[in-house]
This record gives structure tokens, sequence and C-alpha cells, in this order.
């Protein structure tokens, strides 16, 4: 069944209806843009709320970030701002897949329907055209017609007068036979005119409306096909992103399990526990025998009451739960409790330890380069790393004094110091290296300190070295001598192993297939590194 058989003469209706249904589809399109807008205010208000419970964290020393209860919050708001863009995501996708694809095609119905609508006009047009000429048609045949039917009984009455004359009964005869023939005339004009407002009309109704009310079905039905599926987007839309929203929950649910009492309860003792002896018996001090107070008055150690573990002010009642004054805080951290103490020191000392090994590294590399450019004087001037070389050993110096200072603080406080002890290298006026110790003496090379662990220099004998995989191959652009220490000579073309990328001073380092390693320019070769 179709609109052009059943509808046909509906058409009030079809345009109506098919009005309606473009109107419906703009109405859908606005009901998804408010709830896209609902979506990105959601995710909006989501993202400021993590934010604003996202405690900023002022470093590692920062206490409670060690505890569990805390880090799952920090992982429950991170799992809401993913969330949050999971929203955003859902309003993007409704938007492009949605709004703007239905706001287009809708477009194109309303032009497609307007040409439609057009094209039936005009055949309506068309038709009442050859309907007005029918009608002048008809009325001037029937006009034309009565007037011959006067002329001939005119005729017929002159002729049977006696008092007319022969020239008189001609003439009336002759008028009868013009109207007559003229009236023939707009006789046969009537039916080809009849004929052919008939067959325009059989054009209309059977053809021309018929096939414009099957194209309007037809718009009709694929607006709805189109509709429907915009409907179903809705829903797929969210669908597509509820396996990583069912993440992000879960990720809440895991922040919750992750959440251990015990440890928390741990780490509040690790942070807290201050290393002192609880407090013995207070002494009977009998003043009638004039007991000497001094001797228990000027003991150190472990506090032996109240008023020796939390303050010295003796003209009040102290208790354990009593505010405490805020301590001066010192660079030995002799402000801390002794357990603290001791962990604070390790700490630094860690700290320091890892600053004084790069300042090593840089001393090294920095050493290979002056070597390099003094054997190869093309590749760059040694003098200009003489302010860098100056400054590194300034360094290693200060962190070495550093060092030794922390690690006496830590013996005084009890503590055994396990940091890393470095020979590093310093330079002399001819730039070659000296040996400093962290204690800051210098020390022969021929007799290391086997307590100490040493920081080598670069060697070019990997004997008694575990052969590193390679990590890659590298073609050399130049050619190269490898003349100073710790390097390795290559030809234009040459293809090498990598077994060590550039850290950032300059060399590569690679290995023949017979085994021979060493450090090359990185800007004398190619490196395809492997995936």
């Amino acid at each position: 069944m179709d609109w052009g058989t059943e509808l046909w003469d509906q058409y009030d209706i079809i345009e109506k209806h098919t009005q309606s249904g473009l109107e419906l589809v703009d109405k859908y399109v606005k009901f998804v843009k408010e709830r896209t807008e609902i979506e990105q205010n959601y995710a909006k208000q989501l993202r400021n709320l993590s934010k604003k419970y996202n405690l900023k964290r002022s470093g590692k020393d920062e206490p409670d970030c060690r505890f569990s209860s805390y880090q799952s919050f920090l992982d429950v708001l991170n799992e809401m701002n993913d969330y949050a863009g999971q929203r955003e995501l859902i309003a993007e996708n409704m938007m492009m897949n949605i709004c703007i694809d239905l706001t287009k095609y809708l477009q194109d119905l309303k032009q497609e329907r307007k040409t439609y609508l057009m094209e039936a006009k005009r055949a309506q047009q068309s038709l009442e055209s050859t309907y007005k000429q029918l009608d002048s048609s008809k009325k001037r045949f029937e006009r034309e017609w009565r007037e011959a039917e006067r002329t001939a009984q005119y005729a017929e009455k002159t002729d049977q007068d006696i008092n007319a004359t022969k020239a008189d009964v001609e003439k009336a005869k002759q008028q009868a036979h013009m109207r007559s023939h003229v009236a023939e005339e707009c006789k046969n004009d009537y039916a080809a005119q009849l004929q052919k407002y008939n067959k325009e009309q059989n054009q209309f109704y059977f053809n021309d409306m018929p096939l414009i009310f099957n194209k309007l079905q037809d718009l009709d039905e694929r607006r709805v096909r189109k509709l429907a599926q915009g409907y179903i987007l809705f829903s797929d839309t969210e669908k597509h992103v509820m396996p990583i929203i069912g993440k992000c929950l879960e990720g809440v649910t895991k922040a919750g399990t992750n959440v251990n009492e015990r440890n928390d309860s741990m780490v509040v003792i690790e942070q807290n526990k201050s290393g002192f002896e609880r407090p013995g018996d207070v002494e009977f001090e009998d003043y009638s025998q004039g007991i000497n107070r001094a001797s228990s008055d000027s003991s150190l150690g472990t506090p032996k009451g109240p008023m020796d573990l939390l303050g010295k002010n003796r003209s009040k009642n102290f208790w354990l739960f009593s505010k405490k004054s805020k301590p001066t805080v010192t660079e030995d951290f002799a402000h801390l409790p002794p357990e603290q103490r001791r962990k604070r020191l390790q700490q630094k000392l860690e700290e320091i330890s890892r600053e004084l090994q790069k300042e090593v590294d840089q001393s090294e590399a920095l050493g290979k380069m002056k070597d390099v450019y003094e054997k190869n004087p093309q590749m760059g001037d040694p003098a200009s790393l003489a302010s860098q070389i100056s400054q590194t050993s300034q360094n290693i110096e200060r962190l070495s004094g550093e060092l030794n200072k922390y690690e006496t603080w830590l013996a005084e406080a009890g503590g055994r110091g396990e940091t890393l002890r470095y020979k590093t290298h310093t330079f002399n006026n001819n730039g070659a290296h000296d040996v400093l110790s962290t204690d800051g003496a210098h020390s022969d090379d021929s007799t290391p300190d086997p307590s100490q662990a040493i920081y080598a220099e670069f060697d070019d004998d990997f004997e008694d070295e575990e052969l590193t995989a390679p990590i890659g191959k590298c073609t050399a652009m130049y050619s190269f001598p490898g003349a100073s220490e710790g390097t390795i000579s290559m030809q234009e073309g040459e293809v090498l192993s990598v077994v060590e990328e550039d850290k950032g001073d300059g060399w590569t380092r690679v290995r023949r297939n017979n085994g021979d390693e060493g450090y090359i320019p990185s800007s004398y070769v190619t490196v395809n590194l492997n995936k």
C-alpha cells in the first residue's frame, strides 16, 4: 500500500503529516542537545569536586601520604576524574553522531520535501489552467450555439413572412448558416479542450500526484528510519563507554579493598615513635633528711617523668595529652625524638648520595669528553669545558662535605651509615684526573680503600664484564680514530651494534662482531634502536 494509491485525494493531510515528522526530528535534536549539556555540566561538577578534595601533596615527607586510607581516597578521586572524562565523551559523541548528523539530515529532508511540494503545486496549477481553458471554450460554445439557434429561428420566420422580400429571406438564411458554422467550430474546440483536460486530469490523478505522494512517503519513511537510528545511538553511545565506566567503578572498589587498617596503624607507629623509654617510678625525696636533688635534676638520657617527657616548665602540671609547643627546627634534626631523628638523617644521607652520584657521573662524562677534544681538536675546544669541570668539582666537594657531616650526626644518633662511598674525579689545571674521596682528601688510584664502593672510570677492557645484549644498530657516517681511552675506532659505512645509547653526554657505546666495545661520538653515526 502506498500513499499515491490510497491517499490520492489527501494532499493537505500528507503535507501536514510530513511537516509534523520534520518537527519531531527537530524536537529530538533539541532534546539530545540538552542531554549533552547536562552531561557536560555533570562532568564539570565531578571534575571540580575531585579537584576540590584532591589535597595537594607538599612532598614525599607528607605524613598522610603513607596511609593506605589516604592513598585510596586519592585513587577514588582519580577514578571520579576519569569517570567525568567518560561523561564528557558521551556528550561529545552524542553531539557529533546525533545532533550534528540529524541536523544536517533534517535540512536535506526539508529541501527535498519543498521540492516535491513545488512539483505538486506546479501540476495543480497546470491542471487548473487547462480547466479554465475548458470552461472558457464551453461557455463560448454555449453562447455561440444559442446565437445560432436564434438566427435559424429568425431565418425560418422571415422565410414564412409574406411581406418579406426575397433579399431579406436570403440574408437571414446566410446569417443563420454563418452562426451555425461558428457554433460548430466552438463545439469542436470545446470537445478538443475537454479531451485535453481529461487527459491531463488523468495524468494528474493517476501519475503525477501518486508519484509525488510516493516520493513524500519514501522521504517520511527515511525520516522515521533515521530517527529510529538516533534513538538507538542515544543508548549505544552510553553503552560504548560503560565498560570503561565499569573499570572506573571497579577502581573505586579496589581502592576500598586496598585500605589496610593494620598497616596504617604501623605507619603511625613508624612516623611517630620517639624511641624514649617509659619513665620510671618517681623516687621519694625525703626533705627531712636534706637529700641533694641536684643529681636527679641533672640526669640525662631517658626522661624520668612527665616533665622531662613533655616540657621543662615546672610552673604547671603536665600530662601525656597536654599541648606541646612547636620545637625549633634544626639542621641536624636534634629537635626530633631519637627514632625519628635517625630516620630523617638516613633519608637526608640517601638524598645527598643520589645527588653525589649524579655529579660523579657528570664528572666522568666531562673527563671523557675533554680527553677526546684534546686528542681530536676538530671535535671541540677542551677549554670550553673548564667552567663545567670546575663547577662539577665544587659540587662534588660540597656534597662530600655534607655527606660526612650527616654521617657524623647519624653516628651520634646511634644509627649506621649505609650510604655508598664514592671515589670521585676532579681535574687539575693540566686536565689530568685527581681522585677525591668523599672526605675531601686526595688519594692514590693504586691504593683504593677496599671498604668503600668505588665508582670506576670506564675502561675499554670488557673481558671481565658480562656482555650486554645489543639494543640496536648504528651506521658510521664518518670515520673516527678512537685514539683516546675508552673509545673505539670505526670506518665510514661500518655497521656496529649499539650496547648503550647516548645518555646526554654525546657518546654512544657500541660493539663489533668480534666483541670489541667502546664509545663513539653520537653525532658520527645514525642509530636505529630495536622496537
